[in-house]
């Protein structure tokens, strides 16, 4: 099945990766890589494919720098490539292809003994810029707003300034966290906690995912929910040997949508 793509920057370089493809070498995203990547690697290879995996998830900053340095045959990342990312790239005559892994959203997630239900794209703007500080501003009991994010190489950091925060700074007083799971653990220890994860992680006991602006993270919300994604894989060259062929079948088999699916993303239609 075709893979979607591209990006393509600069000349296309034959045989980009530089790995023995009995091992394929996965470096970026945590949102990719703590979770989905490793269970659709298992059910690849259950499948009976003759290849092993290498995942470090790093944050998506890692997919760009790793793949430039020649250390990553496949990038893991939610967000898309940036100007200077992809500059890097063209200076040294090489084609980054973009690859769409799948869909994702970014769940503002409470404690589960927080009254507050709901509240506007404006008041979470506010939330984790620091302009609101006491949950009494956003209708909840009075209590100091204790916020955690992702910290600065993480692409959902950059996704979420740049959907919900109108690409203003984060409050000085954020708790910056190395995962989703980090953030999920905090938040559902601290009852005046708040922070964000992608959707996978947001069912976890002692958590509540907050309607924005009325729409509930459910994946049959992906089409109106503001903080709705796109999740992706980057190669250096188009994809050749086992790379080709895991892309593939991630990105186009109904067994790997199955997977994705099930994992708390959300497949590519076929």
């Amino acid at each position: 099945m075709k893979i979607t793509t591209s990006i393509a920057i600069g000349s296309v370089l034959a045989g980009a990766s530089c790995f023995a493809q009995d091992k394929l070498v996965f470096k970026g995203s945590d949102t990719l890589g703590a979770k989905m990547v490793p269970q659709l690697t298992e059910a690849y290879t259950a499948a009976g494919n003759k290849v092993g995996f290498e995942i470090a998830a790093e944050g998506s900053s890692a997919a760009f720098s790793n793949l430039l340095a020649g250390t990553a045959d496949i990038g893991m990342s939610s967000r898309d490539a940036k100007d200077k990312e992809k500059d890097a790239f063209t200076a040294k005559g090489q084609e980054l292809v973009e690859i769409v892994a799948g869909y994702d959203m970014i769940a503002v997630v409470t404690n589960k003994k927080n009254g507050v239900r709901g509240l506007t794209v404006k008041q979470i703007e506010g939330i984790f810029t620091g302009d609101i500080t006491d949950w009494s501003e956003v209708g909840g009991a009075a209590g100091a707003i204790s916020v955690y994010t992702r910290n600065t190489t993480s692409g959902t950091y950059k996704s979420f300034q740049g959907m919900a925060m109108d690409k203003r700074d984060y409050g000085t007083s954020t708790n910056k966290m190395a995962g989703n799971e980090q953030i999920a653990d905090e938040v559902a220890n601290n009852a005046n906690g708040i922070g964000y994860v992608g959707l996978a992680y947001a069912d976890k006991d002692g958590l509540r995912s907050v309607k924005i602006d009325g729409e509930a993270a459910k994946p049959r919300n992906k089409d109106t929910y503001p903080l709705s994604r796109t999740l992706f894989y980057y190669t250096v060259g188009q994809p050749e040997g086992e790379a080709k062929k895991f892309l593939a079948w991630a990105t186009g088999d109904p067994a790997a949508a199955k997977v994705i699916n099930a994992v708390g993303f959300i497949a590519i239609e076929k």
